[in-house]
C-alpha cells in the first residue's frame, strides 16, 4: 500500500463512499417484507442484515473479477475514469434513495464506468459482450425469473394451506411462516454482502490496477475484502428507509407466506448468479420477487403506478449515471484543478440532496406509514380472479384485497376484467 498516490487513495475512499450508498440504498432487498409484516422490528432487522452483508462479502470474488477485468479494458485507463465513474454512481444512488426508488446501484455503477471510459478513450473501451452477457441480459433476466418463481411459491403455498381453518392452526402457521422470514431474509443479505459488496472490491481492483499498484487480472487484496464488506455493513445498518417503506408496503402488502416465498426465491437467483459471475441486480431480483409474490395471492393488489416509476428508474440508471460519469470525466481530464472541481461537485451535490431529505423524514418509527392506497387496476384484478385465496389472517387484515363471493351468495358471477 505504500505505492498509493493521493489521487489513487481518494478514489479508494470514493469507492468506500459508493459502497456505503450502496448498503444503505439496497437494505429494502433484504429486509423490507421482514419489517412491513412485523417478522423483525425495524432495527433489529437492519442490524442482521449488517451483520450478514459482512460475511457475505468473503464467500466469493467471482463478479469482483467480473468488474476489474471485464466490463472496460484495463490498458491504458486512468485512475481519473474510476472517480469520475464513481461521481456518476453516488449522485445517482442517493437521487433515487431521496424519491424512494429502488433502483439498481450496480447499474449505477456500470453507468458511471462506462460513460467516464468512453469519455477517456472511446467505445473500444468497453467490452461489449461483457457487457450484454453479464450485465443486460442478467438485468431483464433477474427480475423476471425472480417474479416467477415468487409468484409460483406463493400460489403453492397457499393452495398447501387451503384447508387450515382451526384459529390455532392459522396462528402457527404464520409464526412459522414468520420465522421463515427471518431465515430467508437472512439469506438475502448474505447473497447482497457476496454480490454487492464484491462490485466495490472490483471498482477497487480496478483503480489499483490503473494505478500500477497491482498486476492485471488480480484477485482483490484482503484489505479491500475487509473494508468493502465494512462499507457495506455500515450502510445497511443506518437503513434506506425511504426505499424499504417502498419495497415492503408501496409495491404490494405482503403477508408472512408472500414474504417468505419472495425472499427465498430473490436469494436463490442471487446466489446463482454472484457464482456464475453474473453482476446482476439484487435491487431488481428482489422488487421483481415482491412483486410476483403480490401475484401469487388472490386479492393481491400491486400498485401499478409505483411499479411503472420504478420501472422508469430501472431504464435511466444506466445512460443517466453514464452521462454523469462522462461529464465528471471530461472535467477530470482537465488537470488538477478539474479533479477538485468534480470533488466539490459530489460533496456539494450530495449534501443538497441529504438537505432536501430532510424535509420529510422517513426512519425506523414510521417506515411502515403508508399513504392512500392505490385501486386495483385490469392486470391485478385478472390475476386474482384465477389464484387461490389467502390464508391465515382475519378479513380485516385485507383492506386492500379484492373482495372473494359471499358464501351466502354462490351464484355470484365472478368479477369481469
Amino acid at each position: 500500500m505504500e505505492h498509493i498516490t493521493l489521487l489513487l487513495a481518494i478514489v479508494v475512499v470514493t469507492a468506500l463512499v459508493f459502497d456505503f450508498t450502496n448498503g444503505f440504498h439496497d437494505t429494502a432487498n433484504a429486509m423490507a417484507t421482514t419489517i412491513s409484516t412485523g417478522a423483525l422490528k425495524p432495527k433489529t432487522a437492519v442490524a442482521m442484515s449488517a451483520v450478514l452483508n459482512l460475511i457475505g462479502a468473503f464467500l466469493s470474488v467471482e463478479v469482483a473479477k467480473t468488474i476489474s477485468g471485464g466490463i472496460v479494458n484495463e490498458d491504458g485507463l486512468r485512475t481519473e475514469v474510476i472517480f469520475a465513474a464513481l461521481v456518476g454512481a453516488i449522485l445517482w444512488n442517493l437521487l433515487t434513495w431521496l424519491v424512494g426508488l429502488p433502483s439498481s446501484s450496480s447499474h449505477a455503477l456500470f453507468g458511471g464506468l462506462i460513460g467516464a471510459a468512453v469519455m477517456s478513450a472511446g467505445w473500444s473501451s468497453i467490452n461489449g459482450g461483457t457487457v450484454v452477457t453479464k450485465v443486460l441480459l442478467p438485468a431483464i433476466a433477474a427480475p423476471l425469473v425472480a417474479g416467477l418463481a415468487a409468484m409460483l411459491a406463493t400460489r403453492l403455498t397457499y393452495r398447501i394451506n387451503r384447508n387450515v381453518t382451526d384459529e390455532g392452526q392459522l396462528k402457527s402457521t404464520a409464526k412459522g411462516y414468520r420465522a421463515g422470514q427471518i431465515a430467508s431474509a437472512g439469506l438475502v443479505s448474505l447473497a447482497h454482502g457476496t454480490n454487492d459488496a464484491q462490485k466495490t472490491m472490483g471498482i477497487i481492483t480496478l483503480a489499483l490496477v490503473t494505478g500500477g499498484v497491482l498486476a492485471p487480472g488480480s484477485n482483490p487484496p484482503m484489505w479491500v475484502i475487509v473494508s468493502a464488506g465494512v462499507a457495506i455493513a455500515l450502510g445497511t445498518y443506518l437503513g434506506g428507509w425511504r426505499i424499504i417503506r417502498t419495497m415492503g408496503k408501496g409495491l404490494t402488502d405482503l403477508q408472512p407466506p408472500q414474504g417468505f416465498a419472495a425472499q427465498t426465491s430473490a436469494a436463490t437467483v442471487i446466489l446463482a448468479s454472484s457464482h456464475l459471475g453474473f453482476s446482476l441486480s439484487t435491487t431488481q431480483s428482489c422488487s421483481g420477487a415482491v412483486m410476483g409474490a403480490g401475484l401469487g395471492r388472490k386479492g393481491g393488489v400491486v400498485r401499478w403506478s409505483t411499479a411503472t416509476r420504478m420501472f422508469v428508474a430501472w431504464g435511466l440508471t444506466l445512460p443517466a449515471a453514464g452521462l454523469v460519469g462522462a461529464g465528471a470525466e471530461f472535467l477530470t481530464k482537465q488537470g488538477p484543478w478539474g479533479i477538485a472541481v468534480t470533488a466539490v461537485i459530489l460533496v456539494g451535490g450530495s449534501f443538497a440532496i441529504w438537505l432536501a431529505s430532510r424535509r420529510q423524514p422517513v426512519d425506523h418509527t414510521n417506515v411502515n406509514d403508508t399513504g392512500d392506497d392505490e385501486p386495483q387496476g385490469v392486470v391485478t384484478t385478472a390475476m386474482a380472479a384465477v389464484q387461490p385465496p389467502p390464508v391465515g389472517g382475519p378479513a380485516s387484515d385485507l383492506s386492500t384485497t379484492i373482495p372473494a363471493p359471499s358464501p351466502d351468495d354462490p351464484a355470484r358471477p365472478p368479477a369481469k376484467v
